[in-house]
C-alpha cells in the first residue's frame, strides 16, 4: 500500500513538472515548492546528522579537557551568521562570512592547482610522435594564446588566437552536448516510470 501511494505521488509530481512544457501553471509551481521546501529540509536534517551534531555537540559533551572549549570559537561564528535576520546588525553576519570564503576560497584554489592544474600540466607534456598527442599540445598552445592580451595579434599569434577560438568552440560543444545528453537521459527514464511502473503498460 505504501508503495502504491509512493508511486502515484512520484507520477503526479512528476507530471506536474513536465507540465512546465506546456505553460507555466499553478500545479507546476506547487510541484516546485514541493522540491525545493523537500530539499531544503534535507540538507538541513543532513548537515545536523552528519556535520553539526556530530562535529560539534558530541564532541563537547564528550571530551575531556581544556581542548573541547575551543568548540566554542566556531559555534559563536555560527550564531553570528544569524544576525543577518536582524537589520540593525546585520553586519556582524560578514566576520563568520569572511572566515567562510576565505577559507573556501584558500581551500578550493589549493585544490584546484594540486587536483587538476598540475595534473593537466603533467598531461601535456607528450612526446610529438602521434597525431592526438600532436592535438593535444596545439590545442593546449593555442587556447592558452587565445587568452594572451599582453601584445597585439599578429602574425602567428593570430592564427595561433583562431584556431584556440576553433578549439574552445569543440570542447564547449562537447560539454554542451554531454549535458543534454545527460538530461534526455533523465527525461526517458521518468518516462520509463510513467509507463512502466505508474501505468504498467510496458
Amino acid at each position: 500500500m505504501i508503495n502504491l501511494i509512493g508511486t502515484w505521488l512520484a507520477a503526479t509530481l512528476t507530471i506536474a513538472i513536465l507540465s512546465f512544457l506546456y505553460k507555466d501553471n499553478p500545479l507546476y509551481k506547487l510541484a516546485e515548492h514541493i522540491y525545493v521546501g523537500v530539499s531544503a529540509a534535507f540538507w538541513v536534517i543532513y548537515f545536523w546528522a552528519f556535520d553539526l551534531k556530530p562535529m560539534l555537540v558530541d564532541r563537547f559533551l564528550t571530551e575531556t579537557g581544556w581542548e573541547k572549549w575551543i568548540l566554542i570559537l566556531p559555534a559563536f561564528l555560527g550564531v553570528l551568521m544569524l544576525t543577518r535576520f536582524f537589520p540593525k546588525i546585520s553586519w556582524i553576519s560578514r566576520i563568520p562570512l569572511a572566515f567562510t570564503i576565505g577559507i573556501g576560497a584558500g581551500l578550493g584554489i589549493t585544490g584546484s592547482i594540486q587536483g587538476f592544474l598540475i595534473p593537466q600540466i603533467g598531461s601535456t607534456i607528450l612526446p610529438l610522435n602521434s597525431i592526438n598527442n600532436i592535438l593535444i599540445v596545439v590545442g593546449v598552445l593555442s587556447t592558452i594564446l587565445y587568452f594572451y592580451f599582453s601584445r597585439e595579434l599578429k602574425g602567428v599569434f593570430r592564427a595561433g588566437f583562431r584556431l584556440g577560438i576553433i578549439f574552445i568552440m569543440v570542447a564547449f560543444g562537447a560539454s554542451f552536448g554531454y549535458t543534454v545528453m545527460a538530461r534526455v537521459s533523465l527525461l526517458i527514464g521518468r518516462i520509463f516510470f510513467l509507463l512502466s511502473d505508474w501505468l504498467r503498460v510496458l
